[in-house]
């Protein structure tokens, strides 16, 4: 909708397609995909978003072959597989995928708004993709994984991840060191 002001063309390339794409930006100061037509406030958003029209899906769901572009996409998607509802209603015994439903259910069945701060962290939680587990605390969630799931995709891709950004370890990197966790330098590659 253009309310008499000017519409900007912009240029956009995603990483995947490296294919130049028009998107316009509204006078509102909102990005619009030139795709779908769907508009984001942020250009980040946009571009993130962009992705889902790429035919190149580069994370295949392991149980249907659906694919997606995001990582995090793909993890809420095989929720639906696996029956893993991590964020629980401490008022009921409603449980959810995603955090944002949670905090739906809270504000429509239960009255509650939480209000966050603008760029406000929630507390994050670790979320154990094969069984279910949850922690507050990330040496829980590790060790809990290395003893139960010592095959974890997860768990190899966090190996390969803190080899590549930590060449050299201080005493304080040792307190959640993976490499402290196996023995075995097999499991890290």
């Amino acid at each position: 909708m253009n309310h008499g002001c000017t519409v900007q063309t912009l240029s956009n390339t995603t990483s995947l397609s490296k294919s130049t794409r028009n998107t316009t930006k509204d006078c509102s100061g909102d990005f619009v995909c030139s795709v779908c037509h769907k508009i984001f406030p942020l250009q980040r958003m946009l571009t993130r978003h962009l992705k889902c029209h790429s035919l190149v899906k580069r994370h295949p769901c392991r149980f249907c072959g659906k694919g997606f572009n995001d990582t995090f996409d793909l993890k809420r998607h095989m929720r639906t597989h696996t029956g893993i509802r991590p964020y629980k209603c401490e008022l009921c015994e409603k449980a959810f995928t995603q955090r944002c439903s949670l905090e739906s259910h809270m504000r429509k069945i239960h009255g509650i708004h939480q209000q966050y701060a603008y760029r406000q962290r929630r507390s994050k939680i670790f979320v154990c993709e094969d069984c279910g587990y949850t922690s507050s605390r990330p040496d829980e969630y590790f060790l809990h994984v290395r003893q139960c799931h010592p095959g974890s995709p997860a768990l190899r891709r966090y190996y390969r991840r803190q080899a590549h950004e930590n060449s050299s370890f201080t005493s304080a990197d040792r307190k959640l060191n993976p490499y402290l966790l196996y023995s075995n330098p097999a499991y890290y590659m």
